[in-house]
């Protein structure tokens, strides 16, 4: 073995150690991939849900997603617990705002479904478009199938509104571009 192979060998190994791992019920260790570890034994539920909701009230997205996620749900890892609909609006909501592709995926299927919500094709659309741009394949079926059930005016309305939104997107990049744009007129010229 080279000195560079050994080197990002190491590397490698170094990486993978510093990972966080679970080994519940699987003899090889998977790394853990969210924010909040809610998936333990029912009694302590309590303390990972309180853990997550500080995660969650500190801004982090991906705990904010995986609460509501859990109150969504109304069961996690064969534990019952309240399905509260109005907490997994909220929830999914800060996620989605962050631009958190799953979040803004499960809270179009809440409005589409009339979920905690009014039932809103219109909204729904909107939400399943923005998770698809975001990298959700599930949003982009979804917001087909919400399309075929709209009106005309709805998708006008739905198409104007994410216009604006796509525009505002492009505005904001082309105002972080140029402020983040390195000054060449002080560079020397490529020989």
């Amino acid at each position: 073995m080279n000195r560079t192979s050994c080197t990002l060998l190491t590397g490698c190994l170094l990486f993978l150690a510093a990972l966080p791992v679970s080994a519940e019920e699987n003899s090889l260790l998977v790394p853990v991939t969210g924010s909040c570890l809610l998936n333990v034994a029912p009694e302590q539920q309590s303390a990972a849900v309180s853990a997550c909701q500080q995660l969650a009230r500190d801004g982090d997205s991906e705990a904010q997603f995986e609460l509501g996620n859990y109150y969504y749900q109304g069961e996690f890892k064969g534990a019952q617990h309240t399905r509260d609909l109005s907490q997994a609006l909220y929830w999914f909501e800060q996620a989605s705002l962050k631009g958190h592709a799953q979040a803004q995926y499960f809270l179009g299927l809440m409005f589409y479904r009339g979920e905690g919500v009014p039932e809103n094709d219109i909204q729904a659309f909107i939400l399943l478009k923005m998770a698809s741009v975001n990298g959700s394949d599930d949003a982009m079926d979804a917001a087909d199938q919400v399309y075929e059930q709209m009106s005309q005016g709805q998708v006008e309305i739905a198409s104007q509104v994410l216009g604006e939104i796509f525009r505002d997107y492009l505005m904001e990049l082309q105002g972080l571009q140029q402020s983040t744009q390195p000054d060449l007129s002080s560079q020397p010229p490529f020989n």
